[in-house]
């Protein structure tokens, strides 16, 4: 028999463990715990920012952000390019929050009626922060066009399952309109201004309380 046929026949042999492969697989292993480390590290600026954006407005700058968040001007622009790309980011991450906590709410809160008033709350703390970023929101630049849609398609279905839900518990009169609501509170926030004669969640805790049905 040829060494051509005796090599045919010969059982397979084991592969020799190669030490790249463990490195590789170690590698591998601590990729996920990067990522999360790398979601935890861009919610610690997109925090900071909304906190400087609300004191200082949208142009505020950059190494105020960095000094906030702890981090070097380097890191802030490694995550966000351009300004126009840390503005977005703090308000989908805003609507995002905002959007996840009506359904938290609803689920520990004692009543329907009580969740909406604390997401109502939450929500006249969103509009702050928005109202703060208005004049970006307003500008002619198409990249911020999205984000009114963004806002209305994420945040309405919310409001609506917290009005549901508190009308099927008869505690609110049924048929108001998610929108309409949304609407009137940001009117409110809006009329408030510099007036320190002017207090926007109080007026909004009336009209949240004003939904009560007579007992």
């Amino acid at each position: 028999m040829n060494d051509t046929n005796r090599a045919a026949r010969r059982p397979p042999q084991p592969k020799r463990a190669d030490p790249a492969d463990n490195n590789q697989r170690g590698a591998g292993r601590t990729t996920r715990p990067k990522r999360a480390d790398a979601r935890r590290n861009e919610e610690t600026l997109l925090n900071a920012a909304a906190t400087i954006f609300v004191t200082s407005g949208v142009e505020a700058p950059i190494r105020d952000i960095a000094t906030k968040a702890g981090v070097g001007t380097a890191t802030i622009y490694r995550h966000f390019p351009t300004r126009a790309d840390l503005i977005i980011a703090v308000y989908r991450h805003q609507v995002e929050a905002l959007a996840e906590a009506g359904p938290a709410l609803l689920a520990a809160s004692s009543t329907p009626h009580a969740a909406l008033g604390r997401w109502i709350d939450l929500f006249v703390d969103f509009l702050v922060t928005k109202h703060g970023l208005a004049a970006v929101l307003q500008s002619d630049d198409p990249c911020f066009d999205p984000l009114h849609s963004y806002f209305l398609d994420r945040l309405e279905p919310v409001c609506a399952q917290l009005l549901n839900a508190a009308a099927e518990a008869g505690e609110i009169h049924t048929g108001l309109d998610p929108y309409e609501l949304m609407r009137g509170v940001g009117g409110l926030c809006a009329g408030a201004g510099n007036s320190p004669r002017y207090d926007a969640r109080r007026l909004v805790e009336l009209l949240i309380a004003g939904l009560r049905r007579p007992q």
